[in-house]
């Protein structure tokens, strides 16, 4: 597959995951290396394993029942993301400051990836529909999800404090519009 096809796929696959990644850092001051290091690493890595998972799953005939719903799953994830961090945005300060804030780990982080991931599990369908090799493809889409993420945790803290102390609310609609986006072009 020509090389330019693969990075322009790859790079539409990362624009969610530089979208949730520049959200989730709005409020931050500074993610630290560690942070944003894990945060690239982990939607690269679903980036890269979700289109293998989707060809797998293609090949084993799974495409008509996945097909019809994988939008809805992408949408409900970042839809309770984001209208948790709406909510937690518009709690009194010393409410706020006793929740945990950092969403570069744990169930978060997970379901964060997956969300963000659910696309390329199509697109792994469709190169198994195509009958195309996916280990390539993956490979690029999984390393520029890691470069776009790890780009959007750098750039979220500077447009945080543009936007000041609403930017957790900010960082939550991104997230919720991501997700209808995801539902409107399936719909």
């Amino acid at each position: 597959m020509n090389f330019f096809l693969v990075l322009a796929v790859a790079l539409a696959l990362a624009m969610d995951a530089f979208a949730v990644s520049v959200g989730i850092s709005l409020r931050s001051e500074r993610l630290s290396f560690s942070q944003a290091f894990r945060m690239a690493v982990f939607f690269g890595f679903f980036q890269f394993v979700m289109p293998l998972i989707g060809w797998q799953a293609t090949r084993s005939i799974l495409l008509e029942y996945i097909e019809s719903f994988d939008h809805w799953v992408a949408f409900g994830l970042l839809l309770v993301i984001g209208a948790r961090m709406i909510f937690e945005s518009l709690r009194p300060r010393d409410e706020a400051e006793k929740m945990p804030k950092d969403r570069t780990k744990g169930v978060a982080l997970l379901t964060l990836s997956l969300a963000t991931s659910i696309d390329a599990f199509a697109v792994g369908m469709s190169f198994a529909a195509l009958q195309t090799s996916i280990l390539y493809p993956a490979v690029v889409i999984g390393v520029v999800a890691l470069v776009m993420t790890y780009m959007g945790t750098k750039i979220g803290p500077f447009l945080g404090r543009l936007a000041g102390k609403r930017a957790e609310l900010f960082g939550g609609i991104i997230l919720i519009l991501i997700g209808a986006k995801i539902l409107s072009e399936h719909l």
